[in-house]
């Protein structure tokens, strides 16, 4: 029987400096690959500390509490007779660098930092770590004291360098690596890396995670190996949703795919492979062989430790799906806004619903999270399901057991249409039917008066001038500006009051509802309804939301 090879990719859903709670979920990461026969456990970016850290980085505790959880780790009796793989911030010389700290059997073989940082888009690595620029360098890194008080190792190497395996050799990539024109995984392959690992930390756009998974493909389709993909997921404190879609690519073909949006804290993806496919398939790529032979000698540690075993089925590729623009809104803020409700303490959204396409996008997508979350538990009742542990804890109801998401939703959502004098019958009757329509505890304030009284109060200041809608652009424009602000003070003082009205402690969260075209432009009111504590489509642009309020019509 052949021997294969077996690896496992990981994705978690972490917290920003929650470091017990991150521990526990990568413990159990590491005992689910156990229990599929792994014997290379994977794991994403900074997945000790959590990756949105942001200036925490900068504190000695934020690395001493990253060496503490991984003391734990080593000498955990389920994190022996497998490899791993763990990402977390590790100081050197005076220097913190974004690292993969790999061990075995209570030993660390090697910790790899990160050789290209990301500073686009919403990445702002160089602000807390820089980049390792000594390419095939090893140095020698003293131990914290109390690794040494746990496993008695003093010492272990640092920079850039492969593992060679009884069986095969693995090269480390992190996020950016990845992304990179000159991307580090080509020369280690050229070297003889066989399996490139990397730790990502890559966040939610519209139509990115194909993409990702396009990376990966090309990476071993066009030099051959095996690729393991290891993504972040969810919202762990930060404004960026990390989308998940961990994957194990082969050859170009992809073996395992993880779920791009899942509300599991926990996903492993494992897969069996046979050695000798890699080796062939680079084989009978001529232009490959002969830059191979002239490749330069790459660092590489031996670690006595073999990836392959008897009585395994392989793996065979899997087919590729990804979530539609409309269907990625409906889950990914959905999940986003799961996250920090469940982290934040709060009872549940108030959003000030007008009867637009902004404000009932926001409404449809937390009706997409109730219903996200009660698919997800009623399998799962009798399974001390973390989600619903949240869910219970949010609604203060232990012996709560959801049934359908209209319940949940009127539990979780007030929505409030504010209307005034001005407003027409029209919205009105818009917000009332997109309501009732997701059983929201729905509420309508008039903010005639309020907007009345500050007239008046202006009529005493300005020696009895009045400003009127028929007059100047300047007072048409302070009376539209002073509505809408108006319904942002009554959505704070409303979603503070509204569980003591019914009797209940704590406070709700309050939705925007600003697309990024307006933002982009300036086209909007400042401290209005665009001021909030979360806007779950901040990132979205009209257009997609017009595509995505027909797709949830039909739904």
């Amino acid at each position: 029987m052949t021997e294969l090879a077996t690896v496992s990719a990981t994705c978690l859903n972490q917290f920003a400096m929650d470091f017990e709670g991150n521990y526990h979920r990568i413990l159990s990461s590491i005992e689910k690959a156990k229990l599929q026969g792994s014997k290379f456990r994977c794991g994403p970016e900074l997945e000790i500390t959590g990756y949105s850290c942001q200036d925490h980085f900068h504190e000695s505790d934020t690395i001493l509490h990253s060496w503490e959880v991984l003391a734990q780790l080593l000498i955990h009796v389920n994190c022996q007779d497998i490899l791993i793989d763990v990402g977390m911030p590790v100081m050197f010389n005076d220097v913190t660098y974004n690292c993969r700290v790999i061990f075995l059997n209570r030993e660390i073989v090697l910790i790899r930092p990160k050789l290209i940082v990301c500073d686009d888009g919403n990445y702002r690595e160089t602000r807390w770590f820089t980049a390792w620029t000594r390419r095939r360098q090893l140095e020698e890194f003293i131990l914290p004291q109390l690794i040494v008080t746990a496993t008695g190792q003093k010492s272990v190497p640092f920079g850039d360098a492969l593992l060679q395996l009884d069986d095969t050799r693995i090269g480390f990539e992190i996020c950016e690596e990845l992304w990179s024109p000159q991307s580090t995984h080509i020369e280690q392959s050229f070297a003889g890396a066989e399996i490139i690992v990397n730790g990502s930390g890559s966040y939610a756009e519209l139509r990115k995670a194909a993409h990702a998974l396009t990376l990966c493909k090309r990476a071993t389709s066009k030099s051959g190996g095996l690729y393991i993909f290891n993504n972040l997921r969810g919202c762990d404190g930060e404004r960026i949703y990390l989308n998940g879609s961990s994957c194990i690519v082969l050859n170009g073909n992809t073996l395992r795919l993880g779920q791009q949006y899942s509300l599991l804290d926990v996903e492993v993806l494992t897969a069996s492979i046979d050695l000798t496919e890699i080796r062939n398939y680079r084989n009978s790529i001529r232009s490959r062989t002969l830059l191979a032979a002239a490749a330069s000698p790459y660092p590489t540690l031996r670690v006595n430790w073999s990836l392959s075993s008897k009585a395994r089925k392989m793996t065979f590729p899997v087919a590729e799906i990804f979530c539609q623009p409309e269907e990625e809104i409906a889950r990914g803020p959905a999940l986003w806004l799961w996250d920090y409700l469940r982290r934040s303490s709060a009872s549940g959204f108030f959003l000030p619903l007008s009867g637009g396409v902004d404000s009932s996008s926001v409404a449809i997508i937390v009706y997409s999270m109730c219903h996200l979350v009660v698919e997800h538990t009623v399998s799962r009742l009798h399974m001390n399901d973390e989600v619903l542990i949240d869910l219970r804890k949010i609604l203060k109801n232990q012996d709560y057991v959801p049934t359908n998401a209209s319940d949940l939703c009127h539990q979780l959502l007030t929505t409030c249409y504010m209307g005034s004098e001005n407003s027409s019958e029209e919205t009105r009757k818009r917000a009332n039917d997109l309501a009732a329509g997701i059983n929201s505890n729905h509420l309508t304030v008039d903010i005639t008066s309020v907007v009345s009284a500050l007239i008046t109060e202006t009529k005493s200041v300005f020696g009895g001038k009045t400003p009127d809608f028929s007059g100047t652009r300047t007072e048409n424009l302070a009376l539209q500006n002073v509505q809408a602000r108006s319904r942002m003070i009554f959505a704070y003082f409303m979603a503070q009051l509204c569980p003591w009205s019914t009797g209940k402690n704590g406070f709700l969260l309050v939705l925007g509802t600003s697309n990024v075209d307006e933002a982009i432009r300036g086209y909007f009111t400042k401290y209005d309804c665009s001021s909030a504590d979360l806007n779950p489509i901040g990132g979205i642009s009209k257009t997609d939301l017009r595509n995505f309020i027909l797709y949830a019509a039909k739904k």
